[in-house]
Formats: structure tokens, sequence, C-alpha cells
């Protein structure tokens, strides 16, 4: 059974289906490769913590357009959708923040990869963004 931290806050029904709504359509939209709608989906300037190659720590700030830049290169070219496979474990601090830990699968042109990652989302105006990015190996290009 996982125990998650106590953090004063209960969320609702419609908090945990906002936030999964959210998900899905942030992974269609990598699914597609849509860059644009990602960085929408996004508080900037969008804070970024990772190791490197050499086993660091590192964290960077950036803009749009370091965002646009750098998941497109990422991300690639491609005729075939990106599919993912995804459990996320989200512990809210308020009904306005939440820290989501994901275990992923993705799968790309017939090769498939696991993720681990974590995420800082706010939500704003009743819509939640991503603010924060914590995953390994992005080090080297922060």
């Amino acid at each position: 059974m996982t125990h998650l931290p106590d953090t004063g806050y209960t969320p609702t029904a419609e908090d945990r289906a906002g936030l999964d709504a959210w998900f899905a359509e942030y992974d269609a939209a990598s699914g597609r490769r849509d860059v644009p709608r990602m960085a929408d989906m996004a508080v900037f300037p969008l804070n970024l913590v990772s190791d490197d190659s050499a086993g660091d720590g590192r964290a960077a700030q950036w803009d749009r357009e370091r965002f646009l830049a750098t998941m497109s290169g990422v991300m690639g070219e491609g005729d075939q959708d990106i599919t993912f496979e995804s459990t996320r474990t989200p512990v809210f601090l308020s009904s306005s923040m939440a820290v989501v830990f994901t275990d992923s699968t993705m799968t790309a042109e017939g090769h498939s990869q696991r993720l681990r990652y974590a995420d800082i989302l706010l939500r704003r105006d009743g819509e939640w963004a991503f603010q924060t990015m914590i995953q390994p190996g992005w080090g080297d290009n922060l």
C-alpha cells in the first residue's frame, strides 16, 4: 500500500478528474509532437531539475522559446504518433498545487523507453498548467 504525505489537503474527485484530463490532453499533444500546444500548457519561466552525464544535479529556467526549440529537437520528426502508458501518483498540496510522480512507457516508431519523472502543476483560473519538470538525464541540455 502506498502512503502519501499528509499535506493537510484532501483532493476532491473534481480535483483528480481535472488533473487527469490535463495529463490526457498533454499526452495527446506530446503524441502528436505538437510542441506549441505543449508550451501552451506550461507556466513560463519553466523550472527544470535534472542531472547530467557526470551525475551532477542541474537546474535551469526556460522561457517559451527555449522550451519550443529544445522539445522540438527531443520530440523529433516522424509520421507516427508517440504513445504513452503512464501511472501517475499525484500529491495535492492544495486545490491549486500538485506534485505528480509518473512512471511511464513511451513508444515511438516501435521502440519503447521507460520514464520516471515528476511535475509540479498549478491551477490558475480553473486550468492546470505545469511549472516544473523533474526528470533525470536532461542536465547536459540545461
